[in-house]
């Protein structure tokens, strides 16, 4: 068999010799050589090496060369020849398939006629070796290519189901597929279930889209929108024309987002909508997508960004927005579309499980934030060293060093949380730091046992200095317009209980012995947080031991409360 079909590369072509000369034996017949091994029942065996090569040289060229291919056929007594020639149609496509199907057939014929000498078994045994790779190779090079990606395109498609099927047709005729067996009609198969390979190439593309949205995108934020917000704010056209600003459905408040999120919800919208447009096989791919497209951000985004999530910046919270806006979306699916989609789908789509995941990963990131900053404030006051010692210079000027780091990172995180954060969110969340901050610093003053006269107002003066300088974080936690009727105003001193306690220690410090049991006698101690032990050692630590400390000291413990 190897002598009778040769293909020469050079040549670009394959020539079947009818003569052949096996051992010095010459004149032996082609048609011989196949009826001895069709006798003997190996002609699939003999046939195998000659098909591979076929499918190598004429027909994997032919399909997929990057200029147009065509063959020609040349017939001689002793001989034949199948020439793979350029086209002379430089504007050559495969357009409905029929060039292709035409070159493909011509093959065909030539190996019916040439290599399988017109005899239908072996000519099946030929289809059996080759069809199965052949058109395999048609669906990945030219159907599946030209699967409408758009559903108004799919009528178009009919003139490639019926060129398919016409080629099947003429290749069952010459006995190169069988007739009967249904899974030898590999293409029409294909082709008829087009609206399912339709549906998954939407989805691949779909897919490919939305996890470039995010891979792309650096999630950082124009600075005109973090340095005022009443910009987009209080413009009724930024969620329009904003690729960063997007209504919360039931919040009824505006946020900031990145651009990833924002394109992703509007490449999801989309998909629904066509789910609405869909044949039910179609619609339940769609369905499928659009969750995967949520849960892409889920996977991808975090793991992409993780060094930042391990930091104190916009990006962080950047991200607890996307979540909780894809969270609120989700919500809104159920509303928006389910009367539209088919009804087949209608009870089996369901979304609302997806939200929860996106709100704890919302709380997760900024609980994550919350800690990361409580870290930070605890690290700046650990080098206070307990404020002992500030009557000391160098003990004094270590214990301001830390307030004015305290001071330095607090702001640092208002300048980055106010414009991002709800405002409800941004006051929860920053209340939350400035109460571990408050309560530290006067659980270590609390601490001190023993305070020096000018101690007391050194360390007084720290915490004027820190209280003044943050002043302005104060005001931005007033309640904004919109929320005053909600809630009503509330000073810091009530949003932050340790604020009052701290406010009370500064006075303490330099108030008479009488004036402090007083205080505590009236319950104003007690309403600001301190504990009887607390204000009984912080008497002891101040003031010398004395019957009037002794005296003070018994009414603390024996108040009527």
């Amino acid at each position: 068999m190897e002598k009778a079909v040769r293909f020469d590369g050079d040549l670009n072509q394959v020539e079947v010799k009818y003569q052949l000369e096996v051992e010095n034996v010459n004149g032996i017949q082609l048609q011989t050589v196949l009826e001895a091994m069709d006798v003997v029942g190996i002609l699939e065996y003999g046939l195998a090496k000659v098909a591979d090569l076929m499918i190598k040289y004429v027909i994997i060229p032919f399909v997929n060369h990057g200029r147009p291919l065509s063959f020609l056929e040349e017939l001689h007594q002793e001989s034949a020849v199948l020439k793979i020639v350029a086209s002379p149609d430089i504007k050559f496509e495969f357009l409905d398939g029929e060039f292709l199907y035409s070159g493909i057939l011509l093959f065909i014929k030539f190996i019916y006629r040439s290599v399988c000498l017109q005899k239908s078994s072996w000519m099946r045994c030929f289809g059996r070796l080759t069809w199965p790779r052949i058109s395999e190779l048609i669906i990945s090079s030219f159907l599946s290519k030209v699967v409408p990606t758009d559903a108004s395109k799919l009528p178009d498609f009919q003139k490639i189901i019926i060129r398919t099927s016409e080629f099947e047709a003429a290749l069952k005729e010459l006995m190169y597929i069988s007739s009967s067996d249904d899974n030898d009609n590999r293409l029409s198969n294909f082709a008829e279930n087009v609206e399912v390979h339709f549906a998954f190439k939407k989805k691949t593309e779909i897919l490919a889209k939305a996890r470039n949205l995010l891979l792309e995108c650096d999630f950082s934020i124009p600075q005109e929108y973090t340095r005022d917000g009443s910009i987009w704010k209080n413009d009724e056209t930024s969620v329009q024309s904003s690729s960063h600003v997007v209504n919360l459905l039931f919040l009824s408040e505006r946020c900031l987002v990145s651009k990833a999120a924002k394109q992703l919800m509007g490449l999801i919208h989309q998909t629904l909508q066509d789910v609405c447009l869909s044949s039910t096989r179609v619609a339940l791919e769609f369905y499928q997508t659009a969750r995967d497209a949520i849960l892409l951000y889920e996977v991808v985004v975090p793991v992409k960004l993780e060094r930042q999530l391990s930091g104190i910046n916009q990006v962080a919270v950047l991200l607890h927005n996307d979540c909780l806006y894809i969270s609120q979306e989700i919500l809104g699916f159920a509303f928006e579309y389910r009367t539209d989609f088919p009804s087949s789908i209608k009870e089996h789509a369901v979304f609302v499980d997806l939200a929860p995941r996106f709100q704890l990963l919302a709380e997760e990131i900024l609980q994550r934030q919350v800690q990361l900053v409580i870290y930070n404030l605890k690290e700046a006051i650990d080098g206070a060293d307990g404020f002992q010692n500030t009557h000391q210079m160098k003990q004094f000027e270590s214990a301001k060093f830390s307030i004015d780091q305290v001071v330095f990172i607090l702001e640092k995180v208002h300048i980055i949380w106010e414009p991002l954060l709800l405002p409800s969110t941004y006051r929860k969340s920053m209340c939350s730091v400035l109460e571990s901050v408050f309560s530290r610093i006067a659980r270590d003053i609390l601490l001190l046992d023993d305070i020096a006269a000018e101690e007391t107002l050194q360390l007084q003066r720290l915490v004027h200095l820190m209280l003044e300088n943050l002043s302005s974080l104060f005001e931005s936690l007033a309640p904004g317009e919109q929320t005053l009727q909600e809630f009503p105003a509330q000073s810091p001193e009530d949003l932050i209980p340790s604020l009052r306690k701290i406010w009370k220690l500064s006075e303490l410090l330099d108030m008479p012995l009488k004036s402090i049991t007083a205080s505590w006698e009236n319950k104003e101690l007690l309403s600001c947080g301190f504990t009887i032990n607390e204000v009984g050692d912080f008497i002891k630590a101040i003031f010398t031991d004395s019957p009037l400390r002794k005296a003070c000291l018994w009414r603390i413990q024996n108040a009527s409360f």
